[in-house]
Order: structure tokens, then sequence, then C-alpha cells
């Protein structure tokens, strides 16, 4: 059997696709790409979108005391002026999301 280059182009192709989106979900990659710009690089936001948008840091009491089932509807259904991650991230990417930030807490 003759496998052409194109063929051959294809097949490495896809395997590298494969390999990106397998890396792009953990829950650090899409808090960075996702969540990051509100709620901040270590889970501090900056002043002024904590203030235009209400957002709190992770190590806020209020925000710990929040469980990770609510947190997870909160990112999925959107809360405030958070808009919803429904459909553009599967259950498991706002799983993780939401575990990074959680681990941004401690």
């Amino acid at each position: 059997m003759k496998i052409t280059a194109g063929l051959m182009a294809i097949a490495m192709l896809t395997a590298t696709q494969a390999t990106t989106a397998i890396a792009q979900n953990t829950g650090a990659d899409i808090y960075k790409a996702k969540c990051q710009s509100c709620h901040g690089a270590e889970g501090t936001p900056n002043p002024g979108i904590a203030k235009m948008m209400g957002v709190k840091p992770a190590s806020d009491p209020a925000v710990k005391s929040v469980s990770e089932t609510q947190m997870v509807a909160d990112t999925t259904n959107g809360k405030g002026k958070m808009p919803p991650f429904k459909g553009k991230l599967t259950d498991a990417q706002i799983k993780a999301s939401v575990d990074y930030f959680r681990s941004l807490a401690r």
C-alpha cells in the first residue's frame, strides 16, 4: 500500500490538532483563554475590572464560600455581568476552569 505525501500531511495535521486540543483542555489553559481577562491571572482582578464588573478575587471569603456546583452553574449559565459559557465550553472544560479558579484561592 502506497501512502502519498498528501495523505501523510493530513495525518500529521490531524495528530497535531488532536494534541493541541488535548493540551488546551487543562483548567489552567481554559481559564487563561476565557476567564483571566476579568478574573486576573492569579485570581485577583485589576481594580478597574473589579469595580466595573463586580468581580471579586478568588481569595475573597464570599467567593470561597460558593460551592463548586454553584460555580459550575454560574459559569455555565452566566451570572451578573459574566456571560454564559454554555455552548462555548464543554461541561468538562467548565468544571476544569472552575477547579483551577478555586485552586487560586489556596
